[in-house]
């Protein structure tokens, strides 16, 4: 039996993966899928104090709280900047870094360093009333959508998820400084359908930190692979537990 921990990514919820989780569950595997602190069901703990630390923190919390190892921590999206720092910080409690079409940081670097179309959103929430609230992307027209969701049952489902994001999430940075580390295997997964312009992907490297090649596979879907692919999703993250 593996652990998965499955971390959301901006705007969402634990709830975007209620299709993996039985799916995973039933293969005889334990499965979490925590909201991150201002996301469904703590969506009121919101403000502008909530940033990366917060949700790094609620991360190795629950690690540590649920004493997790031999972890298979998948980070959707935003939430690879998430799962790095966390992996830094119980880098023995982890087995393998997923990252789901997600950011993939270096030491001391933001969001808004990783993929610079995020410093429009920070730009957009400093002129807001508020200062600090991000509110979801916009639905866009096929193949777009609404995180490249475009089924209209799955839109509706999607959009009861969705809620602000402080923008203290895209600005704080990530610390990576333990070689530690280094040693945990990666694996990216890619989503190759409908990435709207000035979201670009930074390539992965050839190499992973410990010297042996990236493992990168592709899923021919948006960016919410766990709403409209998660049988494959499955299968993929059933390859490495």
């Amino acid at each position: 039996m593996s652990t998965y921990l499955l971390v959301h990514g901006a705007w969402h919820s634990g709830q975007a993966w209620e299709r993996v989780v039985p799916l995973l569950a039933s293969a005889g595997h334990r499965v979490l899928a925590p909201s991150l602190t201002g996301h469904g069901d703590t969506t009121h703990l919101l403000s502008r104090e909530v940033g990366l630390d917060t949700h790094v923190d609620d991360i190795v919390g629950l690690i540590i709280e649920e004493d997790l190892t031999e972890v298979v921590l998948v980070g959707h999206s935003y939430a690879g900047m998430v799962i790095s720092s966390a992996a830094n910080q119980v880098p023995d409690r982890i087995a393998h870094l997923v990252y789901l079409d997600a950011m993939v940081p270096e030491d001391g670097e933001s969001a808004a360093d990783v993929m610079p179309a995020a410093q429009v959103l920070i730009d957009r929430a400093a002129r807001s009333d508020t200062g600090w609230r991000v509110p979801p992307l916009p639905e866009m027209p096929p193949p777009f959508g609404l995180f490249g969701v475009t089924d209209p049952a799955d839109v509706a489902w999607l959009r009861t998820m969705l809620s602000d994001q402080s923008v203290r999430c895209l600005q704080q940075p990530v610390r990576l400084d333990n070689p530690a580390m280094d040693t945990i295997l990666r694996t990216h997964i890619d989503c190759v359908v409908g990435r709207p312009e000035g979201f670009v992907r930074r390539p992965v490297p050839a190499m992973q930190p410990d010297g042996t090649p990236s493992q990168v596979w592709e899923l021919p879907t948006g960016h919410d692979c766990m709403v409209t692919m998660p049988a494959e999703l499955t299968e993929l993250l059933l390859k490495l537990g």
